[in-house]
């Protein structure tokens, strides 16, 4: 198989540029590690290495009610040399995953799923940059770059949802069910993204020589795949640590009850800290039920474009979850450029792009500020992130509208290129 120049070049750019950063800036990994941008309780370089502290000493993790990770991380981490001691080897296997997470992308970009596939086709899509491109825009990220020098552990539930997303355009049906699995059983948020991702698979495997019967049946057999995946994983980690009840009331639980209110991107922790006890379990309802909100209007809506459905569900994931993190806001970044035919009719890139730009240069100082300096408080760190979550909001609001421009535009030849005003 001939090896492509261009995908190489870019990949051990992207690859020498990680390793130049460790060697030129050796504490630059636990300054991002202990950044609130880049970490949260349940992605947390520190508390995965506190519960490998504690089992490798045969104690449970979750004793000391700090780790609140997969307990499937542990045995993989613990084959790794001690991060402070030996920092390289897991700066190398983190900078491998990050070239794992491009190489799905290129497999996604090449599909041309992004511009055509079984229900629609967009007008413009001779307007879209190739597999290598969208995966240098995801390498060069500056947020994918900090994600993988802060060795937080998102990244491994991004490898589970690219991996889906590959496998499903590819019309890996299976595997793309496992993956997301693999995913949620990380992270509980990615299980959202079952519905629109079996209705992609649906249409790929539609497209094939050997078509599926029916829509319900194949729901129903990919569901039950993707909770045996689950539930094989579950096993597995019962045998890791033992106690199942603690181990589910430590990871799906915290993230579920949201216990911890670290300062983080999202819109979770001020709000809760200002919360009354007595009505906490009604907002948490609220809350999530928001997040969950979604995923049915956007599938009904968008139902020809499930690829589509899925990269805004991840967009409004990265403002909505409870614990979100910069590496979020990577993953959407990651997906936006394969809507390069949908750029000229976005209406407020410039000011999504320059609330962005606002938060992530204003946050650090205003975090600052508030625990450092003394001359703020949570207010300073709440309202940037207000502004950040805003930002992100405003694009993937513009990126909706100019899906729905370009549909309606397909529909109403006469109207293209025209203002349509709503009355």
């Amino acid at each position: 198989m001939p090896v492509d120049r261009r995908q190489a070049a870019v990949f051990a750019g992207a690859f020498a540029l990680r390793l130049l950063l460790l060697v030129l800036f050796p504490s630059l990994p636990d300054l991002l590690t202990g950044r609130v941008e880049v970490s949260t309780p349940v992605s947390s370089f520190k508390r995965l290495q506190e519960g490998l502290f504690l089992y490798a000493r045969n104690v449970s993790p979750y004793d000391g009610g700090v780790f609140h990770q997969a307990p499937l991380l542990l045995p993989i981490f613990a084959l790794l040399p001690n991060a402070r001691g030996f920092p390289l080897p897991t700066a190398l296997f983190y900078s491998l995953i990050d070239l794992i997470n491009a190489n799905a992308l290129i497999t996604i970009s090449d599909s041309g799923q992004a511009v055509s596939g079984r229900l629609f086709s967009a007008l413009q899509k001779h307007i879209r940059w190739d597999g290598v491109s969208v995966a240098a825009w995801f390498l060069f990220n500056p947020f994918t770059i900090a994600t993988c020098l802060g060795r937080s552990t998102s990244v491994f539930t991004t490898t589970g949802i690219l991996y889906a997303l590959s496998s499903a355009v590819g019309g890996n049906s299976l595997n793309a069910m496992l993956s997301l699995g693999f995913a949620s059983y990380l992270s509980i948020y990615p299980a959202l993204l079952f519905i629109p991702l079996v209705l992609l698979c649906y249409d790929r495997r539609a497209q094939g020589p050997k078509p599926p019967s029916g829509v319900a049946i194949f729901a129903v057999q990919h569901m039950a795949i993707f909770l045996f995946s689950i539930a094989g994983l579950l096993g597995i980690s019962c045998l890791i640590v033992g106690d199942f009840s603690q181990f589910i009331s430590a990871t799906y639980g915290f993230q579920l009850l949201v216990p911890d209110l670290t300062p983080n991107v999202g819109l979770w922790w001020y709000f809760f800290i200002e919360m009354f006890d007595s009505f906490r379990e009604f907002f948490l309802g609220v809350f999530w039920l928001h997040l969950a909100a979604y995923v049915g209007g956007l599938t009904v809506r968008l139902r020809r474009q499930p690829l589509f459905v899925i990269t805004s569900l991840l967009g409004i994931f990265a403002v909505f979850k409870p614990y979100p993190s910069i590496s979020d806001a990577s993953l959407y970044f990651a997906l936006l450029p394969l809507y390069r035919h949908l750029f000229p009719l976005m209406r407020y890139t410039f000011f999504a792009v320059s609330a962005l730009l606002y938060a992530t240069l204003l946050g650090p100082a205003f975090y600052h500020l508030w625990i450092y300096a003394g001359s703020g408080n949570a207010n300073f760190f709440y309202a940037i992130t207000l502004v950040w979550s805003l930002g992100l909001s405003i694009l993937l609001a513009d990126t909706i509208f100019a899906v729905l421009r370009d549909e309606w535009e397909q529909e109403n030849p006469e109207m293209r290129g025209k203002e349509a005003r709503q009355v």
